[in-house]
């Protein structure tokens, strides 16, 4: 008996990773169909047919469309963090902690590895105002990103390199700033250049904070971490 339960919990354990496995499947076609075409104009049978499975098991793992975009904004996001988190454990200060938000942000060699897209984003934003669970969602992604920012201001400040601001205020201010550049990066925009964008980022928070700060090569090289589909 002891052995059978053994095989069974085996077995069991195999199916999970295998279901895993496809839902993550679905949700990279997913974020590929919405860059390429649009939430407006992405069906269900659309990332069926890039994963090369039926509709209904698309709806059976996300159950609308709507979830199926957060879903994959979700994954996105979630290995931002993870390789944002495993790079600002390796860096001492708090300064260059900072740093590296605001370039995995902006530049595309800072998380090439990252899947996800700014223009998953657009229409993240676009669905929050008129659907409210959509909206919920996006709250908390946005209370999580600020969160992030705000722990970094304030080891800043407990180790003396960062002068006395709100933590709070800051992080709305900076996440905002970060959110509206990368709308222009996702847009294409001629005059804000992801290079651009970060260097206008830091020299703001280096004046705010009260650290020094001096460009570096990556910045003038760089163009979109997540300008399209491409760079992701």
């Amino acid at each position: 008996m002891k052995q059978g339960a053994e095989g069974s919990r085996e077995g069991t354990g195999s199916r999970d990773a295998a279901g895993e496995q496809r839902r993550e499947q679905m949700l990279r076609a997913a974020m590929d169909v919405i860059v390429e075409r649009g939430y407006a104009d992405t069906r269900i049978a659309d990332v069926a047919e890039r994963t090369g499975t039926s509709p209904a098991l698309v709806i059976y793992y996300f159950k609308t469309r709507d979830q199926l975009l957060t879903e994959a904004i979700r994954f996105s996001e979630d290995a931002w963090y993870a390789t944002g988190t495993q790079r600002m454990a390796r860096i001492s200060t708090a300064a260059g902690r900072l740093e590296e938000i605001v370039a995995m942000t902006c530049l595309p060699e800072a998380a090439p590895d990252v899947p996800g897209s700014w223009v998953l984003w657009l229409d993240l934003w676009a669905q929050s105002a008129r659907n409210p669970g959509v909206a919920a969602v996006r709250q908390k992604f946005d209370e999580r990103w600020r969160e992030t920012i705000r722990d970094v201001i304030l080891a800043g400040q407990d180790s003396g390199e960062f002068g006395s601001v709100d933590a709070d205020d800051f992080a709305i201010t900076l996440s905002a700033m970060l959110d509206g550049l990368a709308i222009l990066i996702a847009l294409e925009d001629p005059e804000v250049a992801p290079a651009r964008a970060f260097e206008l980022t830091m020299r703001f928070a280096a004046g705010q904070l009260g650290f020094d700060w001096q460009p570096r090569r990556r910045a003038r090289k760089a163009r979109s971490r997540r300008q399209d589909g491409v760079s992701s």
